[in-house]
């Protein structure tokens, strides 16, 4: 707990209802969504506009006191778990559509605005947001540019870093910048607002976001490839790509997935098949017809053993719904879940999903793999029970290894989750100490006293390098 005088301090801030440090909301606040991750703050504070956030930083800033800024602590990588104390920083009542300009398309918003209701709020009015990462029913704005988040549509629309035109946030400090703005080019010194996307809290506390909006498709269609052959789903991302299509969708879920996410979803799902992959085109109608008819040939190419087309809007929306749910599936086996991600070329998709196998076998662990595989990216999903360390251990073994497999195949070992506590033994393994450096001198500059989510991204030591080469 904070001292009574600096308590009274942040208290004439927000208000006596705005900061908490009773022991309900400390522990609250003591964990996010990753698993077996807890520390308890010293206490909550709710801002309600950027003069506050600056005043608090100010008052933290004097007493050095760490503080980590935070939305629905949706994040899988330990990013806003306190691990120092200090208090967090919740912006959910910054949670307002600040304007939506018709002219420029864009969209000026508050960090605790829901993910999902922003999206829904621009296309009831013909406008688009394509960031849709799996938690965007609970997700924050914030969240997303602090994560750098991505999404079943990152292949062909990309990430949350290409729709941020603009940012306003405050510096540790308390002094407020604004970054870009409502331009599509501005080289004016050192891009600020990419530097602060994906910085994960520990560059400065995100208060506004200037956010770039496009047309809807105007029509869409999904399909689900089924596969008794690994290799012949991993060959058919592939071959979409080299064929120049670009889905908006092309999801991967390998037989442990299916089989329970199934059972979740009630789809009728054939349970003997490898891999399925759930594509979706959309476009002007021609245009996605087209591309359906060709993506098909390259499926039956690849001896898919069964290929189908959602015959309504409503059939496909419950298909991508069941990828969506795929993490909450696979939470109902066992009483610990642990989602992970790594990234690695699309041609390696195969080499990648049974490398997880091996090593999933090789520790006698249970490991689901889904994932965004026209991206390269996949989700290895451990089902365990933290009451078992033993078990833990080796879980916590095999993910080890399958970050060294990931950058061994010539990827890296977060494609969307983010570094933060979970990933920081490994970063020196993809960026090389030198890259470790350069990136500590940037957060020096930032933050020269590390108040901001400290204990991120920086492992205080690095795990030793096995054998590890591109491939």
């Amino acid at each position: 707990m904070l001292q009574q005088t600096i308590r009274q301090q942040l208290l004439a801030i927000v208000g006596s209802d705005y900061y908490k440090d009773d022991p309900q909301s400390l522990v609250t606040h003591s964990y996010d969504g990753t698993p077996m991750l807890q520390a308890l703050p010293d206490g909550v504070i709710y801002p309600a506009s950027t003069e506050q956030v600056s005043a608090i930083m100010k008052v933290l800033n004097t007493h050095r006191i760490p503080v980590i800024g935070r939305g629905s602590g949706t994040n899988l990588c330990g990013g806003t778990v306190p691990v120092e104390g200090g208090v967090v920083m919740v912006m959910h009542r910054m949670n307002r559509i600040l304007e939506v300009d018709l002219e420029n398309l864009v969209a000026i918003v508050q960090p605790g605005l829901i993910t999902k209701s922003f999206i829904a709020h621009v296309e009831s009015l013909g406008l688009f947001y394509p960031p849709d990462p799996s938690s965007m029913a609970i997700s924050t704005i914030g969240g997303n540019i602090a994560e750098c988040s991505g999404g079943l549509r990152g292949l062909k629309y990309g990430t949350t870093k290409d729709y941020v035109l603009g940012l306003e946030a405050v510096l540790a400090s308390g002094e407020i910048i604004r970054t870009g703005g409502k331009l599509m080019k501005d080289v004016a010194g050192y891009d600020l607002t990419k530097l602060l996307v994906g910085s994960e809290g520990t560059l400065a506390i995100i208060t506004e976001a200037t956010l770039r909006l496009v047309p809807p498709p105007k029509y869409k269609k999904t399909m689900l490839a089924m596969y008794k052959d690994l290799y012949g789903a991993a060959r058919t991302v592939s071959k979409i790509i080299e064929n120049r299509i670009i889905p908006s969708t092309l999801e991967f879920l390998d037989n442990a997935t299916v089989r329970v996410v199934d059972d979740f979803a009630k789809l009728g799902l054939p349970l003997d098949m490898e891999a399925i992959l759930l594509i979706e085109q959309d476009g002007e109608t021609e245009m996605v017809e087209r591309d359906i008819a060709r993506i098909e040939g390259i499926c039956r190419s690849e001896q898919a053993h069964s290929i189908s087309v959602a015959e309504s809007p409503e059939e496909a929306l419950k298909l991508l719904t069941a990828r969506r749910s795929a993490f909450t599936a696979l939470a109902r086996l066992r009483p610990t879940t642990i989602l992970e991600d790594a990234t690695v070329p699309r041609s390696k998709i195969a080499e990648m999903v049974l490398e997880i196998n091996r090593i999933a076998l090789k520790h006698q662990v249970t490991i689901c793999t889904f994932g965004h595989a026209g991206d390269g990216n996949l989700h290895p999903t451990a089902t365990t029970d933290a009451r078992d360390q033993e078990e833990i251990h080796r879980v916590e073994a095999a993910f080890e290894e399958i970050f060294e497999a990931a950058i061994r195949l010539g990827g890296t070992i977060t494609g969307e989750h983010g570094v933060g506590l979970v990933k920081s033994p490994y970063l020196e393994w993809k960026v090389g100490p030198a890259g470790v450096e350069v990136m500590k001198a940037v957060k020096q500059a930032f933050d020269p006293h590390h108040l901001l989510n400290p204990g991120k991204i920086f492992a205080k030591q690095s795990r030793k390098r096995v054998v590890l080469q591109h491939g």
